[in-house]
């Protein structure tokens, strides 16, 4: 991505007539976007470096807001998080244009489900998680009982991950322990070099999970 000032004029009459009304914007969401969005690709940067108590100043919005707009920002696509830390949030700004849902003309849906759903709400939508992995861990593959199961969230709560089933896997209680909040990524590798895993089992992990980050691998719901 180019360090160019994009066309403001066409960014705001994207933002109006496409990612709002496509991605259900709150009026929170609406003006911390624009918010960070003004302060990074509009002033020519690609990163931008801030902090949730600078955010909901410049929002005009209470930190919990701000905090949960980013959230869901990310969730979407619209942010991309790049680094979070004691200091603040460091995050990539895309342009409405930019964000996968605004060009396809809709969100991600799985038999009527919107891809953020929430999926820790009930059992049943727990179990589908559980089930889309067909009683293996996500990540090293072992077979699972209901005694050592559990739910992990791929990109760590504390990274602003949500409960949608492009987040969440099932895994076994070892794993969900040691990956803590680690990057998935690198949690694979991890047993791969602990030789948890074989070389083709990495590659086929790495695979799954740009898969379920896509949308592509949606849990089967209960009917």
């Amino acid at each position: 991505m180019k360090n160019i000032k994009p066309n403001a004029e066409l960014v705001w009459k994207q933002l109006d007539d496409l990612l709002v009304p496509r991605l259900r914007l709150s009026i929170a969401e609406r003006g911390v976007y624009s918010h960070l969005l003004r302060h990074s690709r509009l002033e020519g940067k690609a990163l931008l470096h801030f902090s949730l108590t600078w955010l909901a100043r410049g929002a005009r919005v209470s930190t919990n807001p701000a905090r949960r707009a980013v959230r869901r920002l990310i969730a979407h696509g619209a942010l991309r998080l790049v680094k979070r830390n004691n200091a603040g949030h460091v995050v990539e700004v895309r342009l409405p244009d930019e964000i996968h849902a605004t060009r396809q003309g809709r969100l991600p849906v799985h038999d009527g489900i919107d891809f953020e759903a929430d999926f820790l709400t009930t059992k049943a939508l727990r179990q589908a998680i559980h089930n889309r992995e067909r009683g293996f861990c996500f990540y090293c593959l072992r077979r699972l009982t209901r005694l050592i199961r559990c739910l992990d969230h791929v990109v760590p709560r504390v990274s602003f991950g949500s409960n949608s089933y492009r987040n969440l896997v099932s895994c076994c209680s070892r794993c969900n322990v040691q990956k803590r909040d680690r990057s998935a990524s690198d949690f694979l590798r991890r047993l791969y070099r602990e030789r948890r895993l074989t070389a083709l089992e990495l590659i086929d992990r790495l695979r799954a999970l740009d898969a379920l980050a896509s949308g592509k691998l949606p849990a089967p719901l209960p009917k």
